[in-house]
């Protein structure tokens, strides 16, 4: 595009002098003339305004040229003065997102992530996959820890487990996991059969062991619990599943209404929580999201495609027609991001700045020139077309008077 550009500038100057060659022999090379030396003027000018934004024109130190370069470090505090006031207040976050349909947004990108692109998206989200690698990661990482580390904590985990537990039984989705877990206790106790006939034959007597009885224990016991869970699997209303099923919802409900449940709950989340384990957890899922991240950002088409793709577009139809799921996806999206907003707000804001701070003028020329692209050059084209129009307007107007 910088080509195309300067090549229509080029011809322009070629057209004026051709123009002016032949102008005396008829009043229609004048008209040329006066759109090409006019379209010089707005190319030339327009050249200028793009080229100071990012450098000095030609080399040559005039004032109010290379703009970005030379106040970096303002336009770092300016964008995280922009950032914190127009986004990362909770009142704005609140206010914007009440006429924001997330649900339906992210349905649309995921059942069509390459639909809406465009160069300059293309641009931008090139930017955003420099700025998080150049982040500071153990500031980051600090946050976006400290962030799920504080849900956590604050998260009531009892009555949610008993609610989602209530939920299953109610519709009948506890059944498959009961007999799954009956079918575990069967393959457990075939796999470890000779365990079992080695314990019992050793607390035998040796009366016992004598008459061989202790081979038929083992084989009478086995083979009542194998009978056992047989019924178990294929009667929907054998004694052992029907205990299950009340200790079940003996569980949900103390899970949602027994002080001591819940306290003793929360007393193994803080345990897990405070846990080395968990830190080290904590470090592996931020390392992995962000690697993830910064590869849907870079290679979109690959990361949605094939299953994960298939199941991704299945959701993101959901999202579009589904009322319920949007208000849930939607309230959700709010309550999370003026949370976010709240407490992290300023940070973030800190983070970007400081970040920008650290990038060296060429950094920042580059990648900000990169995001915009091709379209810094359309204002050179348009200045040379514009401005040849108006330079035609005005010979019309000094001719006819």
């Amino acid at each position: 595009m910088r080509l195309i550009a300067t090549g229509l500038l080029v011809a322009m100057a070629g057209t004026f002098f051709l123009a002016r060659h032949f102008e005396t022999a008829d009043p229609a090379w004048g008209y040329l003339r006066a759109f090409a030396e006019a379209a010089m003027v707005g190319g030339l000018a327009d050249w200028f305004a793009v080229t100071a934004l990012f450098r000095h024109p030609l080399g040559l130190p005039i004032p109010h040229t290379a703009i970005i370069p030379e106040n970096k470090d303002r336009i770092a505090d300016t964008m995280a003065t922009f950032l914190q006031d127009n986004f990362l207040t909770p009142q704005v976050v609140a206010r914007r997102l009440q006429a924001l349909n997330a649900a339906t947004l992210a349905g649309q990108f995921l059942a069509n992530p390459r639909g809406s692109e465009s160069r300059l998206r293309d641009g931008a989200t090139s930017l955003v996959a420099d700025v998080l690698e150049s982040l500071d990661q153990e500031k980051l990482g600090g946050i976006a820890k400290g962030a799920l580390r504080g849900q956590i904590e604050k998260l009531d985990l009892a009555p949610l487990l008993g609610q989602l537990l209530g939920a299953m039984i109610a519709d009948g989705r506890h059944m498959p996991l009961i007999e799954s877990l009956i079918r575990k206790t069967a393959h457990t106790l075939e796999a470890n059969e000779d365990m079992i006939r080695a314990m019992i034959h050793e607390r035998a007597n040796a009366l016992v062991r004598f008459a061989r009885l202790d081979e038929r224990l083992a084989n009478t016991i086995l083979d009542g619990l194998y009978k056992l869970l047989a019924e178990t699997v294929v009667m929907p209303d054998h004694p052992l599943r029907v205990k299950i099923e009340d200790g079940l919802n003996q569980l949900a409900h103390d899970l949602v209404h027994d002080p001591e449940m819940r306290a003793r709950v929360e007393r193994m989340k803080g345990e897990v929580l405070a846990n080395p384990a968990f830190a080290g957890w904590l470090d592996a899922l931020w390392e992995r999201g962000r690697a993830r991240l910064l590869k849907a950002v870079r290679e979109p088409e690959g990361v949605l495609s094939g299953q994960i793709g298939d199941s991704l577009g299945e959701l993101g139809r959901a999202l579009q027609h589904d009322a319920r799921l949007q208000v849930l996806v939607n309230r959700f999206a709010r309550r999370t991001l003026v949370g976010v907003a709240s407490r992290y707000g300023g940070q973030i804001v800190r983070l970007v700045s400081e970040t920008v701070r650290r990038w060296d003028a060429r950094t920042v020329t580059d990648r900000i020139e990169g995001a915009v692209g091709r379209d810094l050059q359309f204002i050179r084209i348009n200045g040379t077309v514009v401005g040849g129009l108006v330079g035609v307007a005005i010979h019309a107007v000094d001719v006819l008077l």
